[in-house]
Formats: structure tokens, sequence, C-alpha cells
């Protein structure tokens, strides 16, 4: 077997490859970090609102509608790419965790900035 044809696929070589890696780490990063901040500031609302309140409850509602349709869109892209990997399509890692990582990064920076600000 000749592994020279496999290794463009598991290490970026090209400048364009490496750039889509690099951009798939620094998503991750970012994900991360605005995860981390969403957290302490819903765990802080939550100390200092009443949990019946209807701005909790709206929150409430509104972070597991979320996380659920984020699931669903990643769910849904992850099949995606198993369908064009059994037709024969391959997409390097860091394209298709871009693809994966998107509907949860979008949510997460948008709720660590939409709290931040209330």
């Amino acid at each position: 077997m000749n592994h020279k044809n496999r290794l463009p696929s598991i290490i970026p070589l090209t400048p364009l490859a490496m750039m889509d890696a690099y951009k798939v780490s620094l998503m991750t990063m970012e994900m991360l970090s605005s995860a981390f901040s969403t957290i302490v500031l819903r765990n802080n609302m939550w100390l200092t609102q009443a949990p019946h309140s209807a701005s909790m409850l709206e929150e409430n509602q509104l972070m597991v509608t979320e996380k659920l349709q984020a699931s669903v869109e990643v769910g849904l892209e992850m099949q995606k790419n198993l369908v064009n990997l059994s037709a024969g399509k391959f997409h390097p890692w860091w394209v298709t965790g871009r693809r994966a990582l998107r509907p949860f990064y979008y949510r997460t920076t948008a709720n660590s900035r939409r709290l931040s600000q209330s």
C-alpha cells in the first residue's frame, strides 16, 4: 500500500490547507472560551434572579432550543460527510471539522455576546 497518497489527507501540506487547519484550531479555541464565558454568565444569572422569573424561563428555553438545533445541524453535517465518503468523495479533516463545528461555534459566540450585554 502506498502511504504517500494518504499523507496529504492527514497532514495539511499546502499553504491553503495549513490555513484551514489553523482556522479550525482558532474556531475551537474561540468556541471553548466563549462557552466558558457563557457558563459563567448563566451561573451568575441563576444566582441573582428568581428561577421562576419570565426572563430566566425565557433564557433557559432559548438555551435548550439552541443546543438542540445545533446538535441536529451537526448530526446532519456528519451524516452528509458519511454519505459523501461512501460515494467516494473524500474531504480532509480540516474541511469537515470546520463544517461540523460551525453550528456550535456560531451559537456559542452569539450567546456569549448576548449575555455579556444584558
